[in-house]
């Protein structure tokens, strides 16, 4: 057993003071003992009383809280009456504008093809590069120069001077920048690899929490406008500009048909992104329509190498070449040299940036014979067989006139002075239009307002020109003869070739056309109008002209010689003229031309070339067009697989018996 413990010892504890006995009901309380007597001493000052602090009233207090608080309840009250009733519907705005994010939905351009359905002009994918100049901010960047170094890595990949960059990367309080515009997507990939890159350093700088330098670099989908031939038919098609938008050519003609109409989205955002949950409105873009072209790619192509290699041959300011189908109007091809290519403006002479087989406007010389024919054999004037005298000179008004080579009295039949292009002999024949010069002046202006001189050849193709045509009481005393042989009038390329087409057409012109139609976003071809027809000349007439256009390329004394077509019948005519030069405002230099068409019998073609200027080596139209005409006529007639038609060619004479 354990052992028992000791008792504990009791301890007094002090002693309690005696608690007075209250007193019973009714009793009298005891008397306090006695004090004993103390020894007298010196009176004691009286003591100090010590002070009393009372409250102040809190009411005054009370009252000026209540106030304030008063006054903070009316102002709150006022301004949630101003928020929710006044200009509630400004701040619902605002709400909306941060809230929801709208986008716009660009539509995609139209193709624009050659009439077989080869793509010309198209679009394809690209990128709007951006950036939040406020991600390259110190603060954010936590890098001082930091629009500096990203400029110095994008400017390669953008083509863009690092200083231009960083200017746009330091946008003070801007959260949007455009750095550059139509990107292709192997850019942007480039771009977002290098911004990966430099993601994955600062994850592993500064323990996981640096700063990508390329992380506010963004991207806009977007398309680009590509010309998958380069400078082929550029003339034609013309460009886009950087919003765009058609700025030349066809691109602006039919601008409101290829661009469609650009649609929207609407989303609620949180934090730049858009909320997958909360669904999204807007109106789909509506992609613009196809235009099919009357060109064909084929014969655009030999039109234009013909007249470039033409041209730098020459050394020639520029030339042009025109091929219509003589029975629709049709342009099957317009060429231009220089050229230029529109995938890259930047590199484009800006003198070579249209299309100056429509736009310029020059003195046709000789081939304009061939309306003052036309004039001559439709009033019943003359026929082929007309004996026509052409003295070395001639005298007429206030000039003494000439042909291109210097002759002895040629004696001439009037398809002779088509087939020798005398000048002398079309102002005699023209003078027989009416019986005084007056009249044959009004009798030839109207013959040539019908073949569409001086009028617009009906494409409304932006910058067209519509030549010069004066009316006939306005020509001066040179001009009612220089105008019978083509100078002292203007036309541009398509008219001059336009004018050989109603002759091949049996004297109808039919209005030129370079669209045949429009395929919607729906899948539905839609025709181009059908083109105006106007009767010119009797088919008689015309007939006649294309034999008596035959001896120019086919009888040895023609002019255009060098035009004809082994086992094809060839009608044309050279042409060579004194040139306006456009700084100088006088005459300088020629314009060499040849016109024509084929197969003479059975039209179904028709070629136009000119050269301006040209400065080395010949400049008749016979010698340097003449070689165009042939190599793009052929071309063109085995490429519409036109086969000869196998008749003998016209003989129509060209020289007469001396007159006694």
């Amino acid at each position: 057993m354990p052992p028992k413990e000791p008792p504990r010892r009791r301890v007094p504890g002090p002693a309690r003071p005696a608690r007075p006995r209250p007193a019973s009901a009714g009793a009298r309380p005891s008397r306090p003992a006695p004090r004993p007597a103390a020894k007298r001493t010196a009176p004691r000052p009286p003591a100090r009383q010590p002070r009393t602090i009372r409250l102040g009233s809190p009411r005054p207090r009370l009252r000026l809280i209540s106030l304030g608080l008063t006054l903070v309840m009316l102002a709150f009250v006022v301004r949630l009456l101003q928020v929710q009733a006044v200009d509630a519907s400004a701040y619902a705005a605002k709400a909306d504008k941060y809230r929801f994010q709208e986008y716009t939905l660009s539509a995609e351009r139209g193709e624009i093809t050659d009439r077989n359905g080869i793509a010309l002009a198209a679009s394809v994918d690209a990128y709007d590069i951006t950036a939040d100049p406020k991600l390259f901010t110190p603060e954010e960047s936590k890098v001082p120069d930091a629009p500096e170094q990203a400029a110095a890595l994008l400017a390669p990949l953008l083509g863009k001077e690092p200083a231009e960059l960083a200017k746009k990367l330091r946008t003070p309080k801007s959260r949007y920048t455009l750095l550059a515009r139509k990107q292709t997507p192997q850019v942007w990939n480039q771009i977002r690899d290098l911004r990966r890159v430099y993601g994955q350093k600062a994850q592993r700088s500064a323990g996981g929490n640096g700063v990508n330098l390329l992380g506010g670099i963004l991207s806009e989908p977007s398309t680009k406008r590509v010309y998958p031939n380069g400078e082929l038919a550029a003339g034609i098609l013309g460009y886009v500009n950087a919003e765009g938008k058609g700025a030349g050519g066809v691109e602006s003609m039919l601008d409101p048909e290829l661009a469609g109409k650009d649609g929207k989205i609407r989303f609620t955002q949180s934090g730049g992104r858009q909320v997958p949950t909360a669904g999204s409105q807007g109106t789909p873009a509506v992609p613009g329509s196809d235009i099919e072209l009357t060109i064909d790619r084929d014969i655009q192509w030999a039109a234009q190498q013909a007249i470039t290699e033409q041209v730098r041959k020459s050394k020639a300011d520029r030339g042009y070449v025109i091929v219509q189908d003589t029975r629709t109007g049709e342009v099957l091809a317009m060429a231009n040299a220089p050229g230029f290519d529109p995938n890259d403006l930047s590199a484009a002479n800006a003198a070579s940036m249209g299309n100056a087989a429509l736009q310029d406007a020059y003195e046709p010389g000789s081939t304009s014979k061939v309306m003052s024919m036309a004039a001559v054999l439709e009033e019943g004037r003359a026929t082929p067989d007309t004996h026509v005298t052409v003295p070395n000179r001639l005298h007429r008004g206030d000039r003494l006139f000439k042909d291109d080579v210097d002759h002895k009295t040629w004696y001439l039949t009037l398809n002779g002075v088509l087939a020798k292009s005398s000048n002398i002999g079309t102002i005699l024949a023209t003078g027989q239009l009416g019986a005084t010069q007056a009249e044959s002046n009004r009798v030839l202006h109207g013959y040539l307002r019908k073949f569409g001189i001086g009028s617009p050849s009906g494409l409304n193709y932006p910058g067209e020109t519509s030549g010069i045509l004066a009316k006939p009481q306005d020509w001066s005393t040179s001009q009612q003869y220089t105008i019978p042989f083509g100078q002292g009038l203007s036309v541009n390329a398509l008219q001059a070739a336009s004018v050989y087409s109603t002759i091949a057409n049996g004297g109808v012109r039919v209005e030129p056309t370079l669209v045949r139609g429009t395929k919607g976003p729906d899948g539905r071809f839609a025709p181009a109008p059908t083109p105006k027809e106007t009767r010119v000349v009797s088919e008689k007439t015309a007939d006649t002209l294309a034999r008596m256009l035959e001896s120019v390329v086919d009888d040895r004394e023609g002019t255009g010689t060098r035009a004809a077509i082994p086992g094809y019948r060839v009608a044309g005519k050279t042409g060579t003229a004194n040139r306006v030069d456009p700084e100088l405002g006088r005459y300088k230099g020629y314009t060499a031309s040849f016109a024509g068409f084929a197969p003479a019998d059975e039209p179904r073609i028709t070629v136009y070339c000119a050269i301006q200027n040209p400065t080395k080596g010949s400049y008749f139209g016979g010698q340097i067009c003449g070689p165009i005409y042939k190599k793009v006529m052929e071309f063109s007639l085995k490429t519409l697989h036109v086969a000869p038609t196998g008749s003998a060619p016209a003989r129509l004479p060209v020289f007469s018996e001396p007159t006694p």
